[in-house]
Parts: structure tokens; C-alpha cells; sequence
């Protein structure tokens, strides 16, 4: 099913955060969070950027919302352009966002099951860019990668 024209442009801007990581030397993940049509906050995998042990696209994205009411994530959708690892799946329940865009999980599949499990709604884009985006990345730096999903078997 194709994206929506809110949907596909909330991804780009997702897009463009992975690629402004990939530019600054980090992981190219990115992630917008929407809510009423408003952008709330948009973020970028800064763990290399950052020396960060935990700012993910995702987290980001949520942390540059700033505080928000319950209500406000109950209605939220987040953008991203990849799957969500085990820490952005628990981001997600802990604050209860209903709807999760994905633009792609070809090169990496996070919890996704999990997520529906608890109601979470999952629009998978199999965006052709955003996978480019993250193979060339994996391809290239493949220690990062593997530290970054925290792979016990990744080289050191």
C-alpha cells in the first residue's frame, strides 16, 4: 500500500536527518515525530557525533520534542527511516505512540512484531533511498553498525 502524501513527506524529512548523519560521520538513521500534522521534533542517530551510548534517531527525535503531555504521544506518529531497535520499540510503548512509519527494514528488522503485538500500527515503506542509505553505510563502516544494534558477535 502506498504511502500517503502526509506520510511520504514526514519520511523525507526523516530522510533528510539520516542523511545530515551520514554527512556529519554517523550512523544514517533519522526520525521525525508528528503529531496533528505538527512536527514536534525531528532527530538523527548521533552516537558517533555525540559519544553517545543511547541517542538513536529516534530518541533524538523524542528528546528535541521536548516535554510533551501523554496525550500528545497517544496521538503521535513516529517517522523513521529504519526499523526500530529494542531501544526505540521500548521508546515507543513507554510513551505509547499509536503508529510507527518505517522506511525501511530490509537491512535491519527491529522488535517489529512486538510492536503489534501491543497495538502498535506499522506502515512499512520499503523506501528504495532509505535502504541505499543504510547498506552503503553498513558496507563501509561495518564496526559501527554492529555497535551501534549492540551485536554480542559483531568484530571488535
Amino acid at each position: 500500500m502506498p504511502l500517503s502524501a502526509e506520510d511520504q513527506h514526514w519520511l523525507e524529512v526523516a530522510r533528510e536527518q539520516a542523511e545530515l548523519g551520514a554527512a556529519e560521520g554517523g550512523v544514517p538513521v533519522g526520525a521525525a515525530l508528528v503529531a496533528g500534522g505538527e512536527l514536534l521534533g525531528v532527530g538523527r542517530n548521533r552516537r558517533v557525533q555525540d559519544g553517545s551510548a543511547i541517542r538513536h534517531g529516534e530518541t533524538d527525535a523524542v528528546e528535541r520534542a521536548g516535554r510533551q503531555p501523554a496525550a500528545v504521544y497517544r496521538r503521535a506518529t513516529l517517522y523513521t527511516t529504519l526499523s526500530p531497535c529494542d531501544l526505540c520499540t521500548g521508546l515507543t510503548l513507554l510513551y505509547r505512540i499509536p503508529r510507527v512509519v518505517i522506511g525501511e527494514n530490509r537491512t535491519f528488522r527491529g522488535p517489529e512484531q512486538l510492536l503489534a503485538d501491543r497495538g502498535v500500527e506499522l506502515v512499512v515503506a520499503d523506501d528504495e533511498a532509505c535502504a541505499a542509505l543504510m547498506s552503503s553505510f553498513i558496507t563501509r563502516r561495518p564496526d559501527v553498525w554492529w555497535e551501534d544494534v549492540g551485536e554480542p558477535g559483531a568484530p571488535s
